[in-house]
């Protein structure tokens, strides 16, 4: 059995997602910019979690993800099994042809499958709402959206200088300088 960083960063992704809808869509941005996860991975995976009905998306400015479904109704299993994490403990992939084709299972085949078995057990017992309670009982703090307004500059803005004299060769024999 193995969670890969593909399981782990949707996850914390969707923790994160759940932390901060409250005050309107998440940018995959912003989520990339505060746990350290590549953008353009975090597209893949959001990808596949839109796909499976977990977040859904809202275009242009002001747009991003929020979840599709109640935190409470998401699991831990919901989501890794969204982004094609294989959560297999066995050689054989549940297949029960450990030792080839034609041998069968191995000795420890029921041992990997019971494990598997437990495992998904545990990760659909965990829900998205309680990761997020963790988190919120941790004292993780959760910024304010920062609005959408520009900031008022605090340098004064250089406006060019204009030069009366000729802008090309040309100009000097006419007089007519441009302005």
């Amino acid at each position: 059995m193995r969670l890969t960083t593909k399981g782990r960063f949707a996850v914390t992704a969707m923790i994160d997602l759940a932390l901060r809808m409250q005050s309107g869509p998440v940018t995959l941005a912003a989520i990339s910019q505060r746990q350290r996860i590549s953008l353009s991975y975090l597209e893949q995976l959001f990808g596949k979690l839109r796909r499976n009905k977990l977040v859904s998306s809202t275009r242009g400015p002001g747009g991003g993800y929020t979840l599709a479904k109640k935190a409470e109704e998401i699991t831990v299993a919901d989501i890794v099994i969204s982004v094609d994490e294989q959560l297999d403990a066995t050689s054989c992939g549940g297949k029960e042809n450990c030792m080839g084709e034609s041998t069968g299972p191995c000795m420890t085949h029921d041992l990997w499958a019971s494990l598997n078995e437990r495992m998904l057990e545990y990760l659909r017992s965990i829900s998205l709402q309680k990761l997020v309670d963790d988190q919120l009982a941790k004292g993780v703090q959760i910024e304010e959206k920062a609005s959408s307004r520009k900031p008022i500059a605090t340098t004064p803005v250089l406006k060019p200088v204009r030069v009366n004299a000729p802008n090309s060769v040309f100009a000097l024999g006419t007089g007519n300088f441009s302005k």
